[in-house]
């Protein structure tokens, strides 16, 4: 599995897991088949699990806040996890269900926190307010083994100034899947989004496909 191969993974909140189905089917038809599904409201454990017997797309529990919450992606179906910071615990539970786990990390001592504990990509969020790029670059200079994965402002304005660093294997965000479009059920909508932002992020695409041959 990589989380990066499509250089964006969608944040989603769904309120009703009604919609769980047809905005997994409307992610794989735009391009980008994965999804972040955010532990921020009632229906994500259960949407996670629909999504997740959807062939075609790969779905992880986002905004993962204790072990508690990890057990019960993981009970889910799951398929890697990402926390807003970095806490000890849940990402020694992460580590033991076998799947990754992508923890935020903003500053120096945050970062070396997440190498003692093997991590080797970290979530940077909020990007926005933490210098955005040029924070990144700033972080990247002594941790140069560290990727890091931008989430909280990217939007296409932006796209490239992140996805142009070597060290930024993909961005997260949820332009393409706004919370108001989910809750209307306006899934062709966002099926246009993704193949927006798929597109912007092809050429990147492209040249890992290249770097790999």
């Amino acid at each position: 599995m990589d989380l990066f191969a499509h250089k964006i993974i969608p944040v989603v909140i769904i309120h009703d897991t009604a919609d769980a189905e047809p905005l997994a089917q409307a992610l794989i038809a735009g391009g980008l088949p994965i999804a972040e599904v955010t532990f921020r409201t009632a229906a994500a454990a259960e949407s996670i699990e629909i999504m997740s017997e959807i062939d075609g797309i790969t779905v992880g529990a986002g905004t993962v806040l204790t072990p508690e919450q990890v057990e019960i992606a993981t009970e889910a179906g799951a398929q890697f996890f990402v926390s807003p910071g970095l806490r000890p615990d849940v990402v020694r539970e992460a580590q033991v269900s076998g799947r990754p786990i992508l923890p935020g990390a903003v500053t120096p001592g945050e970062i070396m926190q997440a190498q003692s504990m093997s991590i080797e990509t970290v979530k940077f969020f909020p990007a926005n307010l933490y210098g955005g790029a040029a924070g990144i670059k700033a972080l990247a200079a002594p941790f140069t083994t560290m990727k890091f994965v931008p989430t909280g402002g990217v939007s296409p304005q932006n796209l490239d100034e992140y996805l142009s660093l070597p060290y930024v294997p993909a961005v997260g965000g949820s332009w393409m899947v706004p919370a108001t479009l989910i809750d209307d059920r306006r899934f062709d909508e966002i099926t246009a989004l993704c193949r927006q932002a798929a597109e912007l992020a092809a050429p990147y695409r492209a040249a890992d496909d290249g770097d790999a041959a």
